[in-house]
Protein backbone atom coordinates (compact mmCIF):
# COMPACT_ATOMS: atom_id res chain seq x y z
CA UNK A 1 0.00 0.00 0.00
CA UNK A 2 2.93 2.26 1.25
CA UNK A 3 4.74 1.40 -2.64
CA UNK A 4 1.27 2.32 -4.70
CA UNK A 5 1.27 5.27 -2.33
CA UNK A 6 4.75 6.18 -3.17
CA UNK A 7 4.01 5.69 -6.97
CA UNK A 8 0.80 7.74 -7.23
CA UNK A 9 2.61 10.53 -5.83
CA UNK A 10 6.03 10.40 -7.71
CA UNK A 11 3.19 10.74 -10.60
CA UNK A 12 1.76 13.48 -9.47
CA UNK A 13 4.56 14.97 -9.31
CA UNK A 14 5.54 14.50 -12.76
CA UNK A 15 2.60 15.50 -13.98
CA UNK A 16 3.29 19.28 -11.65
CA UNK A 17 7.04 19.42 -13.69
CA UNK A 18 5.08 18.66 -16.25
CA UNK A 19 2.68 22.19 -16.50
CA UNK A 20 5.45 24.43 -14.40
CA UNK A 21 7.74 24.09 -17.14
CA UNK A 22 4.79 24.07 -19.40
CA UNK A 23 5.43 20.85 -21.70
CA UNK A 24 2.23 19.95 -23.21
CA UNK A 25 3.75 16.92 -24.86
CA UNK A 26 4.53 15.67 -21.32
CA UNK A 27 1.54 16.39 -19.14
CA UNK A 28 -1.11 15.24 -21.86
CA UNK A 29 0.78 12.13 -21.76
CA UNK A 30 0.52 11.89 -18.37
CA UNK A 31 -2.09 13.61 -17.08
CA UNK A 32 -4.70 11.58 -19.82
CA UNK A 33 -3.35 8.24 -18.35
CA UNK A 34 -5.32 9.13 -15.12
CA UNK A 35 -8.81 7.71 -14.61
CA UNK A 36 -11.30 10.85 -14.16
CA UNK A 37 -11.47 10.88 -10.64
CA UNK A 38 -7.66 10.99 -10.24
CA UNK A 39 -7.47 13.88 -13.22
CA UNK A 40 -9.73 16.01 -10.62
CA UNK A 41 -7.44 15.44 -7.91
CA UNK A 42 -4.65 16.24 -9.63
CA UNK A 43 -6.64 19.62 -10.95
CA UNK A 44 -7.63 20.27 -7.05
CA UNK A 45 -3.79 20.55 -6.06
CA UNK A 46 -2.60 22.47 -9.20
CA UNK A 47 -1.35 26.09 -7.90
CA UNK A 48 -4.05 28.54 -9.59
CA UNK A 49 -2.33 30.02 -12.55
CA UNK A 50 -1.44 26.04 -13.38
CA UNK A 51 -5.13 24.91 -13.15
CA UNK A 52 -5.71 27.91 -15.88
CA UNK A 53 -3.14 26.36 -18.07
CA UNK A 54 -5.27 23.08 -18.07
CA UNK A 55 -7.30 24.97 -21.07
CA UNK A 56 -4.22 25.00 -23.11
CA UNK A 57 -3.19 21.40 -22.64
CA UNK A 58 -6.75 19.85 -22.91
CA UNK A 59 -9.14 20.73 -25.44
CA UNK A 60 -12.61 21.14 -24.38
CA UNK A 61 -13.74 17.56 -25.19
CA UNK A 62 -11.17 16.06 -23.28
CA UNK A 63 -11.87 18.42 -20.26
CA UNK A 64 -15.44 17.97 -20.10
CA UNK A 65 -15.80 14.30 -18.69
CA UNK A 66 -12.99 16.15 -16.04
CA UNK A 67 -15.39 18.85 -15.33
CA UNK A 68 -18.00 16.29 -14.43
CA UNK A 69 -16.26 14.72 -11.16
CA UNK A 70 -15.22 18.45 -9.90
CA UNK A 71 -16.71 19.98 -6.86
CA UNK A 72 -18.84 22.88 -7.47
CA UNK A 73 -16.19 25.05 -5.97
CA UNK A 74 -13.42 24.42 -8.56
CA UNK A 75 -16.31 24.09 -11.92
CA UNK A 76 -16.90 27.57 -10.47
CA UNK A 77 -13.14 28.12 -10.50
CA UNK A 78 -13.09 26.97 -14.21
CA UNK A 79 -16.17 29.31 -15.15
CA UNK A 80 -14.63 32.05 -13.66
CA UNK A 81 -11.13 32.19 -14.91
CA UNK A 82 -11.16 29.65 -18.26
CA UNK A 83 -11.47 31.52 -21.65
CA UNK A 84 -14.87 32.04 -22.69
CA UNK A 85 -14.24 29.97 -25.82
CA UNK A 86 -12.64 27.28 -24.10
CA UNK A 87 -15.93 27.69 -21.83
CA UNK A 88 -18.36 27.71 -24.82
CA UNK A 89 -17.09 24.61 -26.64
CA UNK A 90 -16.89 23.09 -22.99
CA UNK A 91 -21.13 23.58 -22.12
CA UNK A 92 -21.64 22.60 -25.90
CA UNK A 93 -19.67 19.48 -25.39
CA UNK A 94 -21.41 18.82 -21.77
CA UNK A 95 -24.06 16.51 -21.45
CA UNK A 96 -27.09 18.53 -20.86
CA UNK A 97 -27.81 16.52 -17.68
CA UNK A 98 -24.32 17.60 -15.84
CA UNK A 99 -24.78 21.37 -17.37
CA UNK A 100 -28.26 21.68 -15.63
CA UNK A 101 -26.86 19.80 -12.75
CA UNK A 102 -24.01 22.64 -12.32
CA UNK A 103 -26.53 25.91 -13.19
CA UNK A 104 -28.88 24.59 -10.33
CA UNK A 105 -26.02 23.78 -8.02
CA UNK A 106 -23.57 26.80 -8.15
CA UNK A 107 -24.61 29.72 -6.22
CA UNK A 108 -22.23 31.93 -6.75
CA UNK A 109 -22.37 32.18 -11.19
CA UNK A 110 -25.14 33.63 -13.01
CA UNK A 111 -27.56 30.78 -15.15
CA UNK A 112 -27.47 33.82 -17.97
CA UNK A 113 -23.63 33.60 -18.45
CA UNK A 114 -23.47 29.91 -19.38
CA UNK A 115 -26.50 30.15 -21.11
CA UNK A 116 -25.01 32.49 -23.80
CA UNK A 117 -22.11 31.01 -24.04
CA UNK A 118 -24.30 27.57 -25.75
CA UNK A 119 -25.82 26.97 -29.43
CA UNK A 120 -29.11 27.88 -29.94
CA UNK A 121 -29.58 24.35 -29.72
CA UNK A 122 -27.87 23.64 -26.84
CA UNK A 123 -29.33 26.21 -25.38
CA UNK A 124 -33.14 25.26 -25.52
CA UNK A 125 -32.24 22.08 -24.16
CA UNK A 126 -30.77 23.51 -20.74
CA UNK A 127 -33.42 25.96 -20.32
CA UNK A 128 -36.19 22.56 -21.24
CA UNK A 129 -34.50 20.69 -18.01
CA UNK A 130 -34.05 24.33 -15.80
CA UNK A 131 -37.76 24.45 -16.76
CA UNK A 132 -39.35 21.11 -14.79
CA UNK A 133 -39.81 21.21 -11.59
CA UNK A 134 -37.04 20.36 -8.76
CA UNK A 135 -36.53 17.07 -8.14
CA UNK A 136 -38.52 15.31 -10.82
CA UNK A 137 -37.38 13.08 -13.63
CA UNK A 138 -37.68 15.76 -15.85
CA UNK A 139 -35.59 18.47 -14.00
CA UNK A 140 -32.67 15.29 -13.54
CA UNK A 141 -32.98 13.60 -17.07
CA UNK A 142 -30.78 14.27 -20.00
CA UNK A 143 -31.57 14.32 -23.77
CA UNK A 144 -28.69 12.50 -25.09
CA UNK A 145 -29.88 9.11 -26.08
CA UNK A 146 -30.47 6.86 -28.97
CA UNK A 147 -33.77 6.86 -30.50
CA UNK A 148 -34.81 4.94 -33.59
CA UNK A 149 -37.80 4.25 -36.00
CA UNK A 150 -38.85 0.50 -35.75
CA UNK A 151 -39.30 0.31 -39.57
CA UNK A 152 -35.15 1.05 -39.70
CA UNK A 153 -33.06 -2.20 -39.93
CA UNK A 154 -30.50 -3.73 -37.85
CA UNK A 155 -27.57 -2.03 -40.73
CA UNK A 156 -29.43 1.25 -40.42
CA UNK A 157 -29.18 1.23 -36.93
CA UNK A 158 -25.68 0.53 -36.32
CA UNK A 159 -24.57 3.19 -39.13
CA UNK A 160 -26.45 5.28 -36.93
CA UNK A 161 -24.94 4.63 -34.14
CA UNK A 162 -21.70 5.11 -34.91
CA UNK A 163 -22.21 8.47 -36.51
CA UNK A 164 -24.28 9.29 -32.97
CA UNK A 165 -22.75 7.04 -30.34
CA UNK A 166 -20.14 9.46 -28.96
CA UNK A 167 -22.65 12.52 -28.31
CA UNK A 168 -25.48 9.78 -26.26
CA UNK A 169 -25.41 9.35 -22.65
CA UNK A 170 -25.25 5.29 -23.37
CA UNK A 171 -25.58 3.35 -26.15
CA UNK A 172 -26.54 -0.20 -24.10
CA UNK A 173 -30.26 0.93 -24.81
CA UNK A 174 -32.19 1.47 -27.97
CA UNK A 175 -35.33 3.15 -27.69
CA UNK A 176 -37.77 2.49 -30.49
CA UNK A 177 -40.12 4.91 -31.48
CA UNK A 178 -42.99 5.15 -33.73
CA UNK A 179 -43.65 7.64 -36.58
CA UNK A 180 -45.41 9.99 -34.01
CA UNK A 181 -42.22 9.46 -32.06
CA UNK A 182 -44.18 7.46 -28.90
CA UNK A 183 -42.13 4.70 -27.03
CA UNK A 184 -43.25 1.47 -28.21
CA UNK A 185 -39.95 -0.38 -27.56
CA UNK A 186 -36.40 -0.98 -26.69
CA UNK A 187 -33.55 -3.12 -27.56
CA UNK A 188 -29.91 -3.70 -25.88
CA UNK A 189 -27.14 -3.50 -27.60
CA UNK A 190 -26.32 -7.07 -27.89
CA UNK A 191 -29.59 -7.77 -28.97
CA UNK A 192 -28.90 -5.05 -31.67
CA UNK A 193 -25.81 -6.82 -32.79
CA UNK A 194 -26.87 -10.52 -33.10
CA UNK A 195 -30.10 -9.30 -34.97
CA UNK A 196 -29.48 -9.88 -38.84
CA UNK A 197 -28.55 -7.07 -41.23
CA UNK A 198 -31.90 -7.15 -42.63
CA UNK A 199 -34.08 -7.76 -40.10
CA UNK A 200 -36.16 -4.34 -38.41
CA UNK A 201 -36.44 -2.78 -35.59
CA UNK A 202 -40.31 -3.81 -34.78
CA UNK A 203 -39.34 -7.34 -34.95
CA UNK A 204 -36.20 -7.59 -32.54
CA UNK A 205 -37.06 -5.47 -30.10
CA UNK A 206 -38.88 -5.48 -26.41
CA UNK A 207 -41.90 -4.22 -26.19
CA UNK A 208 -42.18 -4.86 -22.02
CA UNK A 209 -41.02 -1.27 -21.55
CA UNK A 210 -40.35 -0.03 -18.25
CA UNK A 211 -40.80 3.60 -18.64
CA UNK A 212 -41.41 7.10 -15.90
CA UNK A 213 -43.57 9.63 -16.51
CA UNK A 214 -42.01 13.45 -16.68
CA UNK A 215 -43.31 14.38 -13.36
CA UNK A 216 -42.70 11.67 -11.43
CA UNK A 217 -40.26 12.49 -8.06
CA UNK A 218 -36.70 11.54 -8.53
CA UNK A 219 -36.89 9.47 -5.38
CA UNK A 220 -39.74 7.25 -7.55
CA UNK A 221 -37.48 7.09 -10.24
CA UNK A 222 -34.81 6.13 -8.76
CA UNK A 223 -36.52 2.78 -6.95
CA UNK A 224 -37.92 2.03 -10.49
CA UNK A 225 -34.09 1.88 -11.98
CA UNK A 226 -33.24 -0.08 -9.08
CA UNK A 227 -36.08 -2.62 -8.75
CA UNK A 228 -36.05 -3.17 -12.36
CA UNK A 229 -32.53 -3.80 -12.57
CA UNK A 230 -31.88 -0.54 -15.34
CA UNK A 231 -28.96 1.29 -16.99
CA UNK A 232 -31.17 3.91 -17.51
CA UNK A 233 -35.34 4.83 -17.47
CA UNK A 234 -36.98 6.31 -20.27
CA UNK A 235 -39.38 9.58 -19.75
CA UNK A 236 -42.14 10.16 -21.47
CA UNK A 237 -44.99 12.77 -21.17
CA UNK A 238 -48.11 12.32 -22.52
CA UNK A 239 -48.09 8.41 -21.92
CA UNK A 240 -46.09 8.09 -24.38
CA UNK A 241 -44.32 10.32 -26.23
CA UNK A 242 -40.17 9.87 -25.30
CA UNK A 243 -37.95 12.76 -24.15
CA UNK A 244 -34.93 11.89 -22.16
CA UNK A 245 -33.57 9.29 -20.23
CA UNK A 246 -32.15 8.68 -16.16
CA UNK A 247 -29.23 7.18 -16.03
CA UNK A 248 -28.27 4.93 -13.20
CA UNK A 249 -25.06 7.20 -12.15
CA UNK A 250 -27.87 9.54 -11.79
CA UNK A 251 -30.20 7.54 -9.75
CA UNK A 252 -26.58 7.02 -7.60
CA UNK A 253 -26.14 10.25 -6.61
CA UNK A 254 -29.93 10.87 -6.05
CA UNK A 255 -29.97 7.77 -3.19
CA UNK A 256 -26.65 9.05 -1.49
CA UNK A 257 -28.42 12.57 -1.18
CA UNK A 258 -31.91 10.94 0.01
CA UNK A 259 -29.94 9.41 2.86
CA UNK A 260 -28.47 12.09 3.58
CA UNK A 261 -31.06 13.50 3.68
CA UNK A 262 -32.92 10.88 6.38
CA UNK A 263 -30.20 10.90 8.63
CA UNK A 264 -30.37 14.86 8.94
CA UNK A 265 -34.03 14.50 9.66
CA UNK A 266 -33.45 11.96 12.47
CA UNK A 267 -30.82 13.83 14.06
CA UNK A 268 -33.06 16.92 13.95
CA UNK A 269 -30.42 19.47 11.64
CA UNK A 270 -32.17 21.02 8.84
CA UNK A 271 -30.91 20.60 5.30
CA UNK A 272 -28.63 23.46 3.35
CA UNK A 273 -28.47 23.87 0.02
CA UNK A 274 -24.75 24.19 0.72
CA UNK A 275 -23.14 22.05 3.35
CA UNK A 276 -19.37 22.91 2.18
CA UNK A 277 -19.52 26.26 2.71
CA UNK A 278 -21.64 26.21 5.88
CA UNK A 279 -19.32 27.93 8.61
CA UNK A 280 -20.20 28.23 12.02
CA UNK A 281 -23.30 30.95 12.13
CA UNK A 282 -24.67 29.25 9.20
CA UNK A 283 -24.64 25.77 11.12
CA UNK A 284 -25.48 27.46 14.12
CA UNK A 285 -28.89 28.87 12.21
CA UNK A 286 -29.58 25.39 10.77
CA UNK A 287 -29.51 23.66 14.67
CA UNK A 288 -30.88 26.69 16.95
CA UNK A 289 -34.57 26.17 16.14
CA UNK A 290 -34.81 22.61 16.92
CA UNK A 291 -32.48 22.54 20.08
CA UNK A 292 -34.65 25.83 21.32
CA UNK A 293 -37.62 23.33 21.00
CA UNK A 294 -36.27 21.03 22.49
CA UNK A 295 -34.98 22.79 25.82
CA UNK A 296 -39.05 23.47 26.19
CA UNK A 297 -39.52 19.98 26.10
CA UNK A 298 -36.98 19.22 28.68
CA UNK A 299 -38.59 22.02 30.86
CA UNK A 300 -41.78 19.85 31.02
CA UNK A 301 -39.67 17.32 32.33
CA UNK A 302 -38.10 19.19 35.05
CA UNK A 303 -42.01 20.01 36.00
CA UNK A 304 -42.62 16.52 35.82
CA UNK A 305 -40.01 15.67 38.58
CA UNK A 306 -40.59 18.69 40.63
CA UNK A 307 -44.17 17.21 40.96
CA UNK A 308 -43.25 14.01 42.59
CA UNK A 309 -41.05 16.56 44.60
CA UNK A 310 -42.35 14.58 47.67
CA UNK A 311 -41.42 11.06 46.62
CA UNK A 312 -38.29 12.12 46.21
CA UNK A 313 -37.62 13.59 49.45
CA UNK A 314 -39.48 10.65 51.03
CA UNK A 315 -36.89 8.20 49.23
CA UNK A 316 -33.99 9.92 47.98
CA UNK A 317 -32.08 6.99 46.43
CA UNK A 318 -34.95 7.59 43.80
CA UNK A 319 -33.28 9.97 42.05
CA UNK A 320 -30.27 7.83 41.24
CA UNK A 321 -32.04 5.91 38.66
CA UNK A 322 -33.56 8.43 37.03
CA UNK A 323 -30.81 8.47 33.95
CA UNK A 324 -31.27 4.89 33.83
CA UNK A 325 -35.37 5.53 33.01
CA UNK A 326 -34.06 8.67 30.82
CA UNK A 327 -32.26 7.24 28.63
CA UNK A 328 -33.09 3.85 28.21
CA UNK A 329 -36.89 5.26 26.96
CA UNK A 330 -34.51 7.51 24.12
CA UNK A 331 -32.68 4.94 23.31
CA UNK A 332 -35.39 2.16 22.56
CA UNK A 333 -37.36 4.67 20.97
CA UNK A 334 -34.76 5.73 18.50
CA UNK A 335 -34.14 2.04 17.43
CA UNK A 336 -37.83 2.34 16.74
CA UNK A 337 -37.82 5.64 14.73
CA UNK A 338 -35.38 3.96 12.93
CA UNK A 339 -37.62 1.27 12.11
CA UNK A 340 -40.27 3.20 11.55
CA UNK A 341 -38.89 5.66 8.98
CA UNK A 342 -37.32 2.40 6.96
CA UNK A 343 -41.07 0.75 6.60
CA UNK A 344 -42.43 4.40 5.34
CA UNK A 345 -39.60 4.41 2.65
CA UNK A 346 -39.80 0.97 1.51
CA UNK A 347 -42.04 -0.36 -1.57
CA UNK A 348 -45.88 -0.47 -1.00
CA UNK A 349 -45.54 -4.18 -1.26
CA UNK A 350 -42.95 -4.24 1.31
CA UNK A 351 -44.57 -1.86 3.53
CA UNK A 352 -45.88 -3.38 7.20
CA UNK A 353 -49.38 -1.94 7.90
CA UNK A 354 -49.29 0.61 11.21
CA UNK A 355 -51.02 -2.03 13.42
CA UNK A 356 -48.58 -4.91 12.61
CA UNK A 357 -45.91 -2.33 13.48
CA UNK A 358 -47.37 -1.50 16.43
CA UNK A 359 -47.95 -5.03 17.54
CA UNK A 360 -44.47 -5.83 16.74
CA UNK A 361 -42.49 -3.21 18.14
CA UNK A 362 -45.30 -3.48 21.32
CA UNK A 363 -44.02 -7.23 21.30
CA UNK A 364 -40.12 -6.69 21.01
CA UNK A 365 -40.30 -3.80 23.67
CA UNK A 366 -41.80 -6.17 25.91
CA UNK A 367 -39.19 -8.77 25.57
CA UNK A 368 -36.86 -6.32 25.82
CA UNK A 369 -38.11 -4.64 28.81
CA UNK A 370 -38.51 -7.63 30.52
CA UNK A 371 -34.48 -8.72 30.14
CA UNK A 372 -33.68 -5.06 31.47
CA UNK A 373 -36.33 -5.69 34.51
CA UNK A 374 -34.14 -8.61 35.58
CA UNK A 375 -30.78 -7.13 35.05
CA UNK A 376 -31.56 -4.07 37.22
CA UNK A 377 -33.32 -6.13 39.55
CA UNK A 378 -30.46 -8.10 39.84
CA UNK A 379 -28.17 -5.00 40.61
CA UNK A 380 -30.41 -3.23 42.72
CA UNK A 381 -30.97 -6.24 44.64
CA UNK A 382 -27.60 -7.52 45.45
CA UNK A 383 -25.78 -3.69 45.49
CA UNK A 384 -28.41 -1.68 47.41
CA UNK A 385 -30.18 -4.70 49.30
CA UNK A 386 -33.47 -3.08 48.74
CA UNK A 387 -35.95 -5.36 46.91
CA UNK A 388 -38.79 -3.31 47.48
CA UNK A 389 -36.79 -0.57 45.30
CA UNK A 390 -35.30 -3.11 42.96
CA UNK A 391 -38.96 -4.09 41.86
CA UNK A 392 -40.17 -0.49 41.81
CA UNK A 393 -36.99 0.30 39.17
CA UNK A 394 -37.26 -2.93 37.15
CA UNK A 395 -40.90 -2.68 36.99
CA UNK A 396 -40.99 1.00 35.70
CA UNK A 397 -38.00 0.17 33.06
CA UNK A 398 -40.50 -2.70 32.04
CA UNK A 399 -43.40 -0.47 31.29
CA UNK A 400 -41.20 2.43 30.13
CA UNK A 401 -39.30 0.35 27.28
CA UNK A 402 -42.79 -1.35 26.34
CA UNK A 403 -44.29 1.86 25.23
CA UNK A 404 -41.06 3.85 24.46
CA UNK A 405 -40.91 1.52 21.46
CA UNK A 406 -44.44 2.06 20.22
CA UNK A 407 -44.04 5.82 20.85
CA UNK A 408 -40.76 5.69 18.65
CA UNK A 409 -42.98 3.47 15.29
CA UNK A 410 -46.05 5.93 15.63
CA UNK A 411 -45.05 9.23 15.34
CA UNK A 412 -43.44 9.02 12.35
CA UNK A 413 -46.65 7.17 10.95
CA UNK A 414 -48.82 9.71 12.31
CA UNK A 415 -47.01 12.30 10.57
CA UNK A 416 -46.75 10.45 7.02
CA UNK A 417 -50.43 10.23 7.10
CA UNK A 418 -50.90 14.01 7.81
CA UNK A 419 -48.38 14.23 5.15
CA UNK A 420 -46.12 16.47 7.63
CA UNK A 421 -42.11 15.88 7.00
CA UNK A 422 -41.04 12.95 8.85
CA UNK A 423 -38.03 15.20 10.43
CA UNK A 424 -40.54 16.42 13.18
CA UNK A 425 -40.42 12.69 14.04
CA UNK A 426 -36.94 13.04 14.70
CA UNK A 427 -34.45 11.44 17.04
CA UNK A 428 -34.36 14.16 19.65
CA UNK A 429 -38.19 14.67 19.69
CA UNK A 430 -38.63 10.92 20.24
CA UNK A 431 -36.26 11.06 22.95
CA UNK A 432 -37.53 13.88 24.73
CA UNK A 433 -41.04 12.44 24.39
CA UNK A 434 -40.15 9.27 25.77
CA UNK A 435 -38.05 10.95 28.64
CA UNK A 436 -41.46 12.64 29.80
CA UNK A 437 -43.37 8.88 29.65
CA UNK A 438 -40.28 7.25 31.73
CA UNK A 439 -40.16 9.65 34.63
CA UNK A 440 -44.37 9.44 34.94
CA UNK A 441 -44.27 6.22 34.88
CA UNK A 442 -41.33 5.44 37.03
CA UNK A 443 -42.48 7.83 39.46
CA UNK A 444 -46.46 6.70 39.32
CA UNK A 445 -45.02 3.18 40.54
CA UNK A 446 -43.06 4.74 43.14
CA UNK A 447 -45.18 7.21 44.73
CA UNK A 448 -48.04 4.18 44.81
CA UNK A 449 -45.64 1.85 46.83
CA UNK A 450 -43.99 4.88 48.60
CA UNK A 451 -45.45 3.02 52.00
CA UNK A 452 -43.88 -0.14 51.45
CA UNK A 453 -40.12 1.55 51.40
Amino acid sequence: MEKLKLNKNQYYDAIYRAAKKNDRKSFRKLFLRLHDRDQHEVFHLLYPEKKQMIANFLTPEEFSDLFEWMTIEDQEYVVNYFPKAFLAKLFNTMPTDDVVKFLKQSANIAQSYPLGLMNEKKRVRVEELLSYQLETAGSIMTKEFVSVNQNQTASEVIAFLRQVGNHAETVYYIYVLDNQADLVGVLSLRDLILSPEEEIMQNVMSRQVVSVPVDMDQEEVARVIQDYDLLAAPVVENNSTMIGIVTVDDVMDILENEVTEDFRDIAAIRRSDKPKEEGALQTAKARTPWIVILIFLGMLNGGLISSFEETLESVVLLAAFIPVMMDTAGNVGTQSLAVSVRNLNVEKDEKQSLWKTIRKEFGAGILIGIAAAIVIFLIIAIFYQNVTLAFIVGFSLLFTISFSTVVGAVIPAIADKLHVDPAVASGPFITTINDALGLMLYFSIATSLIHVL
